[in-house]
């Protein structure tokens, strides 16, 4: 699929939640709803790309924009202005483990009105890099059938650290008991998202956490970070290979599958 910053076949719309109001990008005629919550650089092309792909496979989704502008423009590097911003934000739990993230109180009910406007049994939702976390901690409710990590990075200072609350993570790990699957994503090696949160989540959820580790060398070799000279981190965006066969590609084919039989039973 041809990478493009022309969005004209997504629909903007300006939610307001909890006094609130943020820009959502939406796509898809039907189908269960996805959350697809972007990473650090805010929404880029290669991320529309992926949305793309979930409506392909039959779902309608919301991407709630929280950082940069609300079109693909914004490019996959991080900025000193960006991370001056996300220092002084009060929605985002950089540092603290054991804490929710505030940004979360805003995605629940998000969440509900996807659910309410395109019906099925609940929403899958999906957070990356800086947002990885966010959908474990929307798990707390029961409309979210389908919370996939994809490189969760938070909190930064702690390398097996989670950015949930006590209290958020035990009704998670209630709802594991009564048949909840979680799955996360990662590439082995990522400094940016350590493996020992993949050790905490499965400690902490047993079976019903997968992970999958992708090698490194599944990478985009063309991608921003391969061009610094950094270890692959997007598994879903910046460095994914975008051709039959490539591990991270098989990767998009596993998260539509799990989001399939979740919200298609």
């Amino acid at each position: 699929m041809t990478l493009t910053t022309d969005i004209a076949d997504f629909t903007r719309r300006d939610l307001t939640f909890g006094g609130k109001t943020k820009p959502v990008l939406t796509i898809g005629e039907s189908g269960p709803a996805i959350i697809v919550i972007h990473e650090v650089f805010g929404f880029t092309p290669t991320l529309a790309r992926f949305c793309r792909w979930l409506v392909d496979a039959g779902f309608r989704v919301y991407a709630p924009i929280l950082l940069g502008t609300p079109d693909a423009t914004n490019a996959e590097k991080i900025t000193q202005r960006r991370l001056l911003g996300l220092c002084v934000s009060r929605e985002f739990n950089l540092f603290r483990t054991g804490k929710s993230s505030p940004i979360v109180d805003w995605l629940k009910p998000l969440a509900h009105q996807a659910h309410a406007e395109c019906g099925g049994p609940g929403v899958g939702v999906i957070g990356m890099c800086l947002t990885g976390g966010f959908s474990l901690s929307m798990a707390v409710d029961p409309v979210v059938l389908a919370p996939v990590l994809s490189q969760p990075g938070m909190p930064v200072m702690s390398a097996a650290g989670l950015d949930i609350s006590p209290a958020d993570l035990a009704k998670v790990k209630a709802r594991t008991r009564d048949g909840l699957e979680i799955q996360g994503y990662r590439f082995d090696g990522d400094p940016l998202s350590k493996g020992e949160k993949f050790t905490t989540l499965r400690r902490e959820f047993g079976d019903a956490f997968t992970g999958i580790e992708i090698p490194p060398s599944a990478g985009n070799p063309n991608s921003p970070l391969a061009r610094a000279g950094r270890p692959p981190h997007s598994v879903f965006t910046g460095d994914l290979i975008d051709a039959e066969g490539e591990i991270t590609k098989s990767a998009v084919m596993e998260v539509i599958g799990f989001f399939s039989r979740a919200l298609n039973p």
